[in-house]
C-alpha cells in the first residue's frame, strides 16, 4: 500500500525529547513516508533544518502568530537571510508556520499582521510555499493571501466554512485535516472532510499537539493527573482511516491522492519522496 505524508508536525519540540529517533522509527514503520516539519521562531530553524536532514525529512523556516510577541526586531531580516543561505537546500519546502490567531486572548493582531505579511512577501520573494495557521483567523488570512499572493501551500489545520475552503482552494491552496476530524461531535469538520473536492486535502498529526479521539482526556481526567495523550506521526495511518471512512474510499486510494495533493502543494516534496519509494 502506498504510504503517508505527515504535512505539519513539530518534531523538534521537547515531547519528542526523550525519544525522538524511535518516535520517527514507529511513524515509518506504521507507513508514514515523509514529515514535513514546520519552524515556530528564529531560535528553533536550525533545529528543524537538522532534523529534516537527519531523519530524511523536510522543514519549513517562518514565525508562528503565538510567537510574536517575543520576535526580536531582526528576526524578519534574519529569515530573509535565513532563505537565502539555504535557497538550495531541497529539504527546505515552505515558509512556515506563519499566519494569524485570533483565539488565544491578548495577542496584538496588528502586528501579527504585520509580520505574516512581510513572510508573505518573502515567500513570494524566494518562490515558495506557504504554511498556515489560520485559527479564528480565515478571513483576514485569505484577505493577506489576495493582497500579496504567493505560490500556493496549505491551510494547515483548516475548520472554517465551505465558502471560506474554497477561497482557498480558488487561490490554490490545499487544507490540512488530521485530528479534529476524529471526533464525532466535530460535525461540521467531518462534513467538510467528507464533501470536499478530494484534490484539496492533505493529512497532518500537528504533533504532539491536536491528539485524534483515541487520544484525548477529559478535563476531569487532566485535572486527576492525567495528562493528553501525546500524538506523533504515528496516528497519522489512522488519522487517516477516519477520513477514508467518511469519503467511502479505500486507504490506498487515499494515500496515493493525498501524497500527490502534498507534493502539489510543496512541490519539493516530490523528489525527496523519490529517495524512499
Amino acid at each position: 500500500m502506498p504510504g503517508w505524508i505527515d504535512t505539519h508536525c513539530h518534531l523538534d519540540a521537547a515531547e519528542f525529547d526523550a525519544d525522538r529517533a524511535a518516535m520517527r522509527a514507529a511513524a515509518s514503520a506504521a507507513g508514514v513516508l515523509h514529515c514535513v516539519i514546520p519552524a515556530v521562531h528564529a531560535a528553533n530553524w536550525q533545529a528543524v533544518r537538522d532534523l529534516a536532514h537527519r531523519q530524511g525529512d523536510s522543514y519549513a523556516l517562518g514565525i508562528h502568530p503565538l510567537c510574536t510577541p517575543d520576535a526580536a526586531a531582526g528576526d524578519l531580516q534574519a529569515l530573509e537571510h535565513a532563505l537565502q543561505a539555504q535557497q538550495g537546500d531541497a529539504r527546505l519546502v515552505a515558509v512556515g508556520e506563519i499566519g494569524l490567531d485570533g483565539f488565544v486572548p491578548g495577542l496584538d493582531m496588528a502586528r501579527q499582521e504585520d509580520i505574516y505579511r512581510a513572510q508573505l512577501r518573502l515567500a513570494r520573494r524566494h518562490g515558495l510555499p506557504v504554511l498556515l495557521h489560520v485559527r479564528k483567523s480565515v478571513d483576514r488570512v485569505l484577505k493577506g493571501l489576495r493582497e500579496i499572493p504567493v505560490p500556493g501551500g496549505i491551510a494547515h489545520a483548516f475548520n472554517g466554512s465551505v465558502q471560506q475552503a474554497r477561497a482557498f482552494i480558488d487561490l490554490g491552496f490545499k487544507l490540512g485535516f488530521g485530528g479534529a476530524m476524529t471526533f464525532e461531535r466535530a460535525l461540521q469538520l467531518r462534513r467538510l472532510a467528507a464533501e470536499l473536492p478530494l484534490d484539496a486535502l492533505v493529512l497532518e498529526t500537528d504533533a504532539p499537539d491536536i491528539a485524534p479521539q483515541w487520544l484525548y482526556r477529559s478535563a476531569a481526567e487532566r485535572a486527576a493527573g492525567s495528562a493528553q495523550g501525546r500524538n506523533s506521526p504515528a496516528e497519522l495511518p489512522r488519522i487517516a482511516q477516519v477520513l477514508a471512512q467518511l469519503r467511502g474510499l479505500p486507504a490506498a486510494a487515499l494515500a496515493r491522492a493525498t501524497t500527490a495533493n502534498a507534493c502539489q502543494a510543496l512541490p519539493r516534496l516530490a523528489p525527496l519522496l523519490q529517495e524512499v519509494a
